[in-house]
């Protein structure tokens, strides 16, 4: 049963991290093992800030190479060979 309150709450669980990402709890502990999540560990439990998770997230986007505009391609050492 998921959590409704987990997208108000600023301070996650485990599970309510596992929840709002769609990942596996496995993964994330697999994630805070590597040093790869932002996590704060009070006592012998893990905490995450809404905050810095989605600061984290943003972090990871990966965008896709812009274009080569056609006066660049022409320019470009690699693409003027193919102009004949």
């Amino acid at each position: 049963m998921e959590n409704k309150n987990t997208n108000n709450k600023q301070i996650m669980d485990i599970k309510e991290l596992s929840e709002y990402l769609g990942i596996g709890k496995s993964k994330i502990y697999s994630l805070i093992r590597m040093k790869k999540i932002p996590a704060s560990k009070i006592g012998r439990q893990y905490r995450f800030s809404k905050d810095v998770v989605d600061s984290w997230l943003r972090d990871k986007i990966i965008t896709k190479r812009e274009e080569i505009t056609p006066t660049e391609k022409k320019n470009h050492p690699a693409e003027a060979g193919e102009n004949k």
